[in-house]
């Protein structure tokens, strides 16, 4: 005998910080979804915390197509028996609101209080967690013992990379490779090679700017798709747009900004060079060694000039896979660490960072009020003859 659906209700409210969004929200938002016309999912977020409002609500927006996602600062101290506290966070609440509230689904007990405040009724779903064992605290301790646990997108936001480039016959797809294995994740080969083999006129013909512009294009985008799969928090790249800029260097003989300033704006976590030591291989696609040593200085330089941490491997794979792996650990730990939640921090130090957000967002609200009253008297002096 099949089981009754819920009865349906009109406007289901969930709320939360979704730091980071995982499957229990998930489970929590589709219930929602299943007992309600029409759901709003708030994403209330404090200053202190390392990942941005907006983001979180994108995560949620994918998951949930068909749910409102509204998201909003709400620094105010997380103190449930505390009634002006509960006044405060129900200011942002139901500023965020577009109409009434005929349900309030949530997991946690408050939810209970706030369903109260907001004069409708609470429907309490997975209590205890025991069908979704999983909570936000649990993932910011350890994020990769509960990848599982997190979207695609979540995954695509929070995993960095590790981009391996070299001059030719260096060993660097071979190196990512082998990285990739030991770390457990997937690796993005380099898309270049491929265009090599498809362009019109082969390697014999001249090469074009635009050219460049393609190759990035597909290697971001071969990126993206590898960032969602990501079966640990860490992607390994073979090439990447840094390294592009300066083959475009030796193949159509000028610095190419844009692609230097698309690098700027698209940085990993960790360089690692491969070194030049090695034996040169002829493959039928490579310059040859004559310009090998001179190209690799050109990476060092490059590498040298920029923000990102990199270093460059010798020795056979074992030995560079080492080198690398140990250059990754810390970097990749203080990535995957966020900052302590607004709720997690005592009182005292709750209520100064709240009296903090707000002399700071009050600054910047004069500061925004002072620019646009500049720009206005600018404007209307140019019509009035005014200096």
């Amino acid at each position: 005998m099949t089981a009754a659906a819920p009865r349906r209700e009109g406007h289901g409210l969930v709320i939360g910080k979704f730091y980071p969004f995982h499957s229990g929200h998930s489970h929590l938002i589709r219930e929602a979804e299943r007992r309600s016309d029409r759901v709003t999912v708030q994403v209330l977020g404090a200053s202190v915390e390392s990942i941005p409002l907006e983001t979180r609500a994108d995560w949620i927006r994918e998951s949930h197509p068909g749910a409102r996602v509204v998201a909003a600062m709400d620094d105010a101290p997380v103190d449930f028996g505390s009634d002006a506290a509960w006044r405060e966070h129900l200011a942002v609440i139901e500023s965020l609101l577009d109409g009434p509230v005929d349900t309030v689904y949530s997991c946690d007990a408050y939810g209970g209080e706030l369903a109260q405040r907001l004069g409708t009724h609470w429907v309490r779903i997975d209590e205890g967690r025991r069908i979704n064992p999983v909570s936000g605290t649990a993932i910011r301790a350890d994020p990769a013992a509960l990848w599982h646990e997190l979207a695609p997108a979540v995954r695509a936001s929070l995993t960095p990379r590790v981009v391996v480039l070299g001059a030719e016959s260096t060993g660097s797809t071979t190196l990512a490779e082998a990285l990739a294995a030991h770390l457990g994740t997937l690796w993005v080969p380099e898309y270049g090679r491929e265009h090599s083999e498809v362009r019109e006129g082969g390697l014999e013909a001249p090469w074009r700017s635009d050219e460049f512009d393609l190759i990035v294009d597909r290697q971001i985008a071969l990126e993206e798709r590898a960032l969602r799969r990501v079966p640990r928090p860490v992607l390994v790249c073979d090439t990447d747009v840094l390294a592009t800029a300066l083959w475009h260097e030796r193949y159509v003989g000028t610095v190419a900004e844009r692609l230097h300033r698309a690098a700027d704006g698209h940085r990993p976590l960790l360089y690692v060079l491969t070194g030049d030591e090695i034996p040169f291989e002829q493959d039928g696609m490579r310059d040859g060694e004559h310009i090998r040593h001179d190209m690799q200085q050109r990476f060092r330089d490059v590498l040298a000039a920029q923000p990102v941490p990199w270093l460059e491997v010798r020795g056979d794979v074992p030995a560079r896979v080492q080198a690398a792996a140990s250059a990754l650990e810390p970097l990749l730990a203080a990535h995957l660490s966020f900052a302590i939640p607004l709720e997690a921090r005592p009182m005292d130090e709750q209520r100064a960072l709240q009296r903090a957000a707000a002399h700071s967002a009050a600054a910047h609200k004069s500061e925004t009020n002072r620019a646009d009253a500049h720009g206005a008297d600018g404007r209307t002096g140019e019509g009035d003859g005014r200096p």
